[in-house]
């Protein structure tokens, strides 16, 4: 009787198993369901035509005759002429502008609306942020009013005693690509802004308690609490604002288009101007696929390092 009843436990429990493991691998279908028409439509809108870049440029291709086989000759070409190389360091210039000046400034400006009332931190952070909402194209006209040699930069430069000073900001070799990086500046400092505002809204006020129990004054509390506390936002920061300098082309585009000569031209420019001015479509392919490539060297060590610590 009891090696009967041992067997039939025996059994209850290889069904109970059995009914556990066909639960969970139907829930994991379930989950690869859900997940299936985002993943065809990244296949068919991000994997395909990403696909189609790499084949493109391998080839000397106009667009519209005959492509003709060159392997890698349009990505030595990038590295071999001083023109496109340049590009990637005056996006890799930008990024002083739109990563290192926005993030440090949104870090001074969340942490002082920190220490406002209510109303005016909220009425600070919409000023803030009113840059996000405006779109690109038309920031970028009203930039280019204001940098322009009767425009109010310039004017309200003379009007304080400051004349010598005054110049046609984007069509001065030296100024042109600290100018439209500015304008970058202001675009991503209301983002990182309420972002690092939402990570230090999570830290526990207890932690400041005891720093100021400890003597901490208001810059070893920074460096010691907040900073740490909003690790994770400040990668988010670092991260997007990284990608919007290396891919930056709108706001260049139409404040300078590249120039004055090339002093402004970056590798969304390039990779537009061979492609739709020069037809040179492998050309722009290469250069597009470097410039996935250099996000990716670029972004991933920087995630990593930050998990890290």
């Amino acid at each position: 009787m009891s090696r009967r009843s041992g067997t039939v436990s025996g059994s209850r429990r290889r069904d109970r198993s059995l009914s556990a493991g066909a639960r969970r691998r139907r829930r994991e279908w379930t989950g690869w369901l859900y997940l299936a028409p985002a993943m065809v439509f990244y296949g068919l809108f991000v994997l395909q035509p990403l696909g189609r870049s790499v084949q493109y440029s391998l080839y000397d291709w106009n667009g519209i005759g005959v492509a003709r086989f060159v392997g890698m000759d349009n990505y030595i070409k990038i590295f071999d002429e001083p023109d496109r190389l340049t590009t990637l360091v005056h996006a890799f210039e930008l990024m002083l502008f739109y990563t290192v000046l926005s993030v440090v400034l949104a870090l001074a400006a969340a942490t002082l609306t920190r220490r406002l009332s209510s109303g005016a931190a909220h009425a600070a952070r919409t000023v803030l942020f009113l840059p996000q909402v405006v779109p690109l194209v038309g920031a970028a006209i009203a930039w280019s009013w204001l940098y322009s040699s009767d425009g109010v930069i310039n004017e309200t430069l003379r009007g304080v005693g400051l004349g010598q000073l005054a110049r046609p900001w984007l069509g001065d070799f030296d100024t042109a690509l600290p100018a439209v990086g500015f304008v970058g500046t202001w675009v991503m400092l209301g983002f990182c802004m309420l972002l690092l505002s939402t990570g230090m809204a999570k830290i526990d006020p207890a932690l400041y308690d005891a720093a100021r129990v400890d003597g901490a004054g208001p810059v070893a509390e920074f460096f010691a609490v907040t900073l740490p506390g909003v690790r994770r936002e400040l990668t988010v920061c670092v991260t997007l604002t990284m990608i919007a300098a290396l891919a930056s082309f709108d706001v260049v585009y139409v404040m300078t288009s590249g120039g004055p000569g090339r002093a402004t031209a970056v590798p969304g420019v390039e990779i537009y101007q061979l492609a739709f001015t020069q037809a040179k479509v492998g050309a722009a392919s290469a250069m597009g696929v470097v410039l996935m490539v250099l996000v990716l060297a670029v972004i991933l060590p920087i995630q990593r390092l930050m998990r890290e610590r």
